[in-house]
C-alpha cells in the first residue's frame, strides 16, 4: 500500500471516527450508557486503526524517499 493510500485510509477513517463521536454525544445526551460504552470502544479501535495507518503512511514515504 502506497504512502497516499495509507493516508486516504487514514482519512476515511476520521470520518468515521467524527461520525462515531457524533453518535456518542447524542448517547450521552439520552442517557444511554451501554450503548455509549460500546461507542467509546469503537472510538478507540478507530483511533488505533488511524494511528496504524499514518504510521503505515510514514513508513512509505520513507521507503519512497530513499528509493
Amino acid at each position: 500500500m502506497s504512502a497516499e493510500e495509507s493516508l486516504a485510509r487514514a482519512e476515511e477513517l476520521l470520518v468515521r471516527l467524527e461520525k462515531t463521536r457524533a453518535e456518542l454525544e447524542q448517547l450521552s445526551q439520552a442517557d444511554e450508557a451501554e450503548r455509549a460504552l460500546d461507542v467509546l470502544t469503537e472510538l478507540a479501535e478507530l483511533s488505533k486503526a488511524i494511528e496504524e495507518e499514518l504510521q503505515r503512511a510514514k513508513r512509505e514515504a520513507g521507503a519512497d524517499a530513499e528509493s
